[in-house]
């Protein structure tokens, strides 16, 4: 592996249980020498070729979470976590090549055994910024990733066993922030964004995707198919939860 060390990091208050995957609009490593210019840091960086490279060492507490809320933590998740950024200059609305799958898939495997971080805790940055960001998007192969250990996906038939509750309880169930009504409806369409992107609009321009994450509505919340999904996951995530499993590789 590859290092391009950046010296944007200090020490961790905590000990690692989550694992943070993002995109970046950038192919190569290039998007290092940006993190760089921004102050900012990710512990690697997964280019467009499947190469990898190492930015800040896992023991220290890289910057590329930023505010967010996960589970009820909202405090200091930059030290709760290790952070992947990925090259997609669409921003995660096209799929990855297959290099950078097969890249991507032992590095989560190690380090969710290295720091039995559990399934529930790795997630996108949109998950835990859901007014933030979009990243890392709706052609994100989150499916394909839990065929490998890494995460959770749910069951369609599932839903049916989760039949009492809200959107916004089931929301709080898989660890979104629902502390406010914006909070909601902005976290319903990072869930989307993760498990249900048929309800996301395509943008291809990037800049205005970086700077509006959210839709003009949120009628989708309504309608029978998103609820069902949101459903059968949140039953997914309660029951790893009850037994605070670990991702199975």
């Amino acid at each position: 592996m590859k290092e391009y060390l950046l010296p944007h990091f200090n020490d961790r208050k905590t000990k690692i249980d989550m694992l943070v995957l993002h995109t970046t609009a950038h192919e190569g490593a290039e998007a290092a020498e940006c993190l760089d210019r921004l102050g900012l840091s990710a512990h690697y960086l997964l280019t467009c070729s499947g190469e990898l490279i190492r930015l800040v060492a896992d023991d220290h507490r890289a910057w590329h979470a930023g505010m967010g809320f996960w589970r009820g933590t909202a405090a200091d998740l930059n030290s709760h976590s290790v952070g992947i950024e990925i090259c997609s200059p669409s921003l995660g609305q096209t799929a990855l090549a297959e290099a950078q799958f097969e890249a991507l898939v032992p590095l989560c495997q190690r380090l969710i055994r290295d720091y039995d971080i559990a399934a529930v805790n790795v997630v996108g940055h949109s998950d835990i910024a859901p007014l933030r960001k979009a990243d890392p998007g709706p052609a994100f192969p989150w499916q394909r990733l839990s065929e490998e250990g890494i995460g959770v996906w749910y069951k369609p038939e599932d839903a049916d066993k989760m039949t009492v509750g809200t959107p916004e309880e089931w929301l709080k169930i898989i660890g979104y922030d629902t502390r406010t009504s914006e909070a909601v409806c902005a976290s319903a369409y990072a869930f989307c964004r993760h498990f249900a992107p048929a309800y996301v609009a395509a943008d291809p321009d990037i800049r205005h995707l970086v700077e509006h994450v959210l839709p003009a509505d949120f009628a989708f919340m309504k309608e029978d198919g998103f609820q069902r999904i949101l459903r059968a996951t949140a039953y997914a995530y309660q029951r790893l939860s009850q037994s605070n499993a670990p991702c199975k590789i």
